[in-house]
């Protein structure tokens, strides 16, 4: 179970992570509207663009996560290795995710994400058998 508990610290630092790039392209061109942060943000472009796009995507991704383990706690079968490995390949499926978003490759970045849609399906159907 703890190794789940990791794997969800992980996901929830991701989305603070990515926004990395963000920070610093706003800081080096006219600074950070604290007030209208979302204003500002509609008129990024490049690498921060993507960074705040991995930000939001990543919160949404997050939410589908949760509500497989949920279901699996739910249907007591938290103790599994399967839930553990495909838990943590739906990690690893963010993290790449969020490096081929920031690195502009979209089509890898389109392939990483269906795999990790995959892991959340197959957190289900595990909460199911």
């Amino acid at each position: 179970m703890s190794s789940l508990v990791y794997a969800l610290l992980v996901l929830v630092l991701i989305p603070y992570a990515v926004r990395v790039p963000l920070i610093k392209a706003l800081l080096a061109s006219e600074g950070y509207d604290n007030r209208h942060p979302r204003v500002q943000q509609q008129h990024l472009t490049g690498i921060a663009a993507r960074a705040n796009a991995a930000h939001y995507n990543s919160f949404e991704a997050l939410q589908l996560f949760l509500a497989a383990l949920a279901a699996n706690m739910l249907m007591g079968r938290m103790e599994s290795e399967w839930l553990v490995g495909l838990a943590w390949g739906f990690v690893l499926c963010r993290v790449l995710f969020c490096w081929a978003y920031l690195a502009d490759r979209d089509i890898l970045r389109s392939s990483i994400w269906t795999l990790g849609v995959a892991c959340i399906i197959a957190m289900f159907v595990h909460a199911l058998l």
